[in-house]
């Protein structure tokens, strides 16, 4: 149901937009309007080829979805790198020839430039985010949680918490709160014993989560009291706070960082349009304008270049970016080829022991 539901929304916003060349699916709130902002509308202006923004909880279900119905209507999709590799492997995703990347802005090769594993076969990274937690800093005056392990702990930092519904980040999450070192994780994961020392963490703190599935909640479900801690992406919750103002904080122990991928459907009906905005949107100057209205780390070199100011023109990004050194000191690198292998199998797992109450 949920699948249809997803296709059914994108279907009926593109009915809308019939006219416009290039059509976009990412994943709304925060993180789409940083990608309007910072890769569609001046692609527009830059090209004069008309785009549109089209919202999905996850892209990678109405686009295979639609491949499948051979009824393709998106022409660019936002995915997770997991999902990228593996829809690509099943023939979802239409190759990308490197050689359209243009150089960084300092000349040096697109193939130089792309931070390590940036590029694949199907997809071209537009930035580096993060699962993190965070917290409601007005619910725990004399001091809130700094690590991974107080997220579990209710007695401590009691209230409810909210987690992504899902098997992805959530298992290792819960095996680095309950002492897995990052480089241990997947390791630990790939054998049951790690599985079910992961769903016994989780079995801890089951009667206080309140499960979301879509990057908009966390923000909203701290802001509304629902919860006093929540998984989220990082940088929907830096939006909150820079952007409204919201008390909240991150905490950046335990962090899960990934690359996500611009790719184009099987079928894509504007083709070399498509291929256009994506060269266009991870270039130097694309990735930037993007990093300047969400804190997610530009996937080129020559983008990293200080200073990267948010639109509000005084908050500097670097210290809010997944990939500050501070930021990096017990995080982990989520594994695309783990996710690729395993992912029907845990969240089938995952299902289960969801519905088990």
């Amino acid at each position: 149901m949920k699948k249809t539901l997803i296709l059914s929304t994108a279907l009926v916003g593109l009915a809308f937009s019939a006219q416009a060349d290039v059509t976009v699916m990412s994943w709304g709130g925060a993180y789409g309007a940083a990608q309007s902002e910072g890769h569609l509308k001046p692609f527009t202006a830059a090209t004069g080829i008309a785009t549109v923004m089209v919202d999905s909880d996850n892209p990678a279900t109405p686009i295979k979805a639609m491949v499948e119905a051979n009824n393709v209507t998106i022409d660019v999709a936002s995915l997770e790198y997991a999902d990228a590799i593996r829809l690509c492997d099943e023939g979802v995703l239409e190759p990308i020839d490197a050689s359209i990347l243009p150089p960084g802005a300092d000349g040096t090769p697109a193939a130089e430039d792309f931070l390590a594993g940036a590029v694949t076969e199907c997809g071209v990274s537009t930035d580096i985010w993060a699962t993190v937690f965070a917290y409601d800093t007005t619910k725990f005056p004399d001091g809130g949680p700094v690590t991974a392990a107080d997220f579990f702990d209710t007695t401590k930092f009691p209230g409810k918490r909210g987690l992504k519904k899902g098997a992805k980040a959530v298992l290792e999450f819960a095996l680095m709160a309950d002492g897995v070192a990052p480089a241990d994780v997947y390791a630990t994961l790939g054998t049951p014993e790690g599985v079910d020392r992961a769903f016994a963490k989780l079995d801890s703190i089951k009667a206080d989560i309140v499960w979301w599935e879509a990057g908009a909640q966390p923000p909203q479900l701290l802001a509304d009291g629902e919860v006093v801690m929540s998984m989220a992406y990082n940088g929907r919750i830096f939006a909150a706070q820079v952007a409204e103002g919201k008390p909240f904080q991150i905490v950046w122990d335990g962090q899960i960082y990934e690359n996500e991928m611009y790719a184009i459907p099987k079928g894509a009906p504007n083709m070399e349009e498509a291929k256009q905005f994506i060269a266009y949107a991870t270039s130097t100057e694309g990735l930037r304008q993007q990093a300047q209205w969400i804190s997610y780390g530009p996937a080129r070199k020559s983008a990293l270049i200080d200073p990267l100011v948010f639109n509000d023109g005084k908050t500097e990004m670097a210290a809010h970016l997944p990939t500050a050194p501070e930021n990096m000191k017990n995080a982990l690198e989520s594994s695309w080829e783990f996710w690729v292998d395993r992912d029907a199998e845990l969240n089938e797992r995952f299902n289960a022991w969801l519905a088990a109450g």
